[in-house]
């Protein structure tokens, strides 16, 4: 406990989240091979990484392209953007720390829905032996999710800059060691300047999102294209939902505080 602590309330949570953050890269600092991913390596097809990565290339494509409007079915999206005018204006006004709690807070129940409604589709797909036509549905519960997100903080997601903000964070959450940190700090830079990088390709970054996602996944969508035992394999939807709800959350929250920090600087000078 600190004496005559003269932190400000956005100062405690900004210090916060950075030992959040630098948790969640120690804990993803290697990769640790669970048994069952070995004992299915020798049985995996040889084509199936491949037609992973293109399965989830085109569901990103189609979603983006098509699919934004099916997923805001979903949620109401002027309640969630009014909550957050709410949330903003409470915390312009008091400026304490349960008012910039409440904006995780948010974000952590949503997350939390989604996260049971991806474990019992996976599951309910596993159980059939439904493993590859799971990823379209798969893919609109992760871009659901971090809609969401997005929505609690205040940001959009229908933009160029915001699509590979998005596709960056997925990345990163089921990476490791230094391409994590790579990946964590083109999403620090985003934050930063809010610009895509120079020659950046909208194709080539879905293409790594997906190859990403497919390598992380292989295992569990072999399995779960098995009738019953499938279950678990498709359980291993809401694992990795879980790791990209977690960063996710993270990442919005290091962008919303961060905003707050420049608002105030320029106050001051």
């Amino acid at each position: 406990m600190r004496l005559f602590d003269k932190r400000t309330p956005l100062q405690k949570e900004w210090e916060k989240l950075e030992v959040q953050e630098q948790r969640f890269l120690q804990k993803r600092s290697e990769k640790r091979e669970n048994i069952l991913n070995q004992k299915l390596e020798e049985k995996i097809p040889p084509k199936l990484q491949e037609t992973l990565d293109t399965a989830f290339a085109k569901a990103f494509a189609l979603i983006f392209e098509k699919g934004t409007r099916v997923i805001e079915k979903t949620y109401q999206r002027a309640k969630l953007e009014q909550d957050y005018q709410v949330r903003q204006y409470t915390a312009d006004v008091k400026q304490n720390s349960k008012s910039l709690r409440s904006f995780s807070k948010k974000a952590r129940d949503t997350g939390t829905k989604n996260l049971l409604l991806s474990g019992v589709a996976g599951i309910g797909m596993g159980v059939l032996g439904i493993g590859l036509p799971d990823i379209p549905v798969f893919t609109g519960m992760i871009l659901k999710n971090i809609y969401e997100t997005a929505l609690q903080y205040g940001y959009s997601y229908e933009t160029r800059e915001e699509k590979y903000f998005i596709l960056l964070l997925i990345r990163g959450a089921v990476s490791y060691g230094d391409t994590l940190c790579e990946i964590d700090g083109k999403v620090n830079e985003f934050i930063r300047n809010g610009m895509l990088p120079e020659e950046y390709q909208d194709k080539e970054q879905i293409e790594q999102t997906a190859g990403s996602l497919s390598k992380e996944l292989l295992y569990m969508k072999f399995l779960q294209g098995i009738p019953v035992v499938g279950a678990v394999g498709g359980a291993y939807d809401a694992v990795y939902m879980k790791r990209i709800t977690e960063y996710a959350e993270l990442k919005y929250r290091h962008r919303y505080l961060a905003g707050r920090k420049k608002a105030e600087n320029k106050l001051l000078f």
